[in-house]
């Protein structure tokens, strides 16, 4: 069970039909993914975000005039037959993203300051069984210099695995950097699974993706004006002084 040569084999070797060991990881994978099992009830809610607003015509006795108003409902869904690729989802093939809180939902849009973002609460329609990336996602790199014991060897994968779901991928790297986390993301969608979790890197809250939109309902909607976007860094301390 090894991610590295797991997410080389699929990005760079044979991304439709898979090498024996890719087989061996996914089953590895969900044979070890028992405390990794999340329900989540009928009736509990995510946010979703988008960038932008609809527009509305307004009149009154004197005048006439347009108004910013959050998405409707049916804008805040994933286009059915125009679907982006994703972290979880290859081109065509929509899915739903949420998140679990407004803050998270709208930072994983990215916005810019003076920006408009539609948010919406979606309802839960019935129990969804997802699983459960984010646990461990806070662990730091692990270096081995000889085989680890089995049980902190599959932590480190899980925790790898997370990594990778969690990552953001900038418009400057290949969408082959995609093609991992959607493999495992299908693998556990026919296996039965709903969807995923797993921890934003933009927000403080946790990501969802659901595989199935029609299982949750638009319930509100509200439109956001950015006033700010903050920024937190450490100093790595690699500094070069050019000579």
């Amino acid at each position: 069970m090894d991610f590295d040569n797991f997410s080389k084999s699929v990005k760079n070797k044979a991304r439709f039909v898979h090498e024996n060991h890719v087989h061996d990881f996914l089953e590895t994978l969900l044979e070890t993914s028992n405390t990794r099992h999340r329900l989540i009830g009928e009736g509990k809610y995510v946010w979703r975000a988008q960038l932008g607003c609809a527009e509305q015509e307004c009149a009154d006795d004197e005048s006439a005039w347009v108004e910013s108003v959050a998405y409707p409902p049916e804008r805040m869904m994933p286009l059915l037959h125009a679907a982006h690729e994703g972290r979880v989802n290859p081109k065509g093939i929509p899915c739903l993203y949420a998140a679990s809180d407004k803050e998270t939902a709208m930072a994983e849009v990215r916005p810019w300051v003076g920006g408009q973002v539609s948010v919406s609460q979606l309802r839960i329609m019935r129990e969804l069984k997802l699983i459960d990336f984010s646990k461990g996602h806070d662990s730091k790199f692990k270096f081995f210099f000889e085989e680890p014991p089995p049980l902190e060897r599959e932590q480190h994968i899980w925790e790898q695995v997370d990594q990778a779901f969690s990552k953001p991928i900038t418009s400057d790297l290949s969408n082959a950097e995609y093609v991992p986390t959607q493999v495992i993301a299908e693998y556990f969608k026919n296996k039965g699974f709903d969807g995923l979790v797993y921890k934003s890197k933009l927000g403080a809250g946790f990501n969802f993706a659901l595989f199935d939109f029609a299982t949750v309902s638009v319930a509100n909607g509200s439109l956001y004006s950015v006033k700010s976007v903050k920024f937190e860094y450490s100093d790595l301390e690699h500094v070069y002084t050019k000579t």
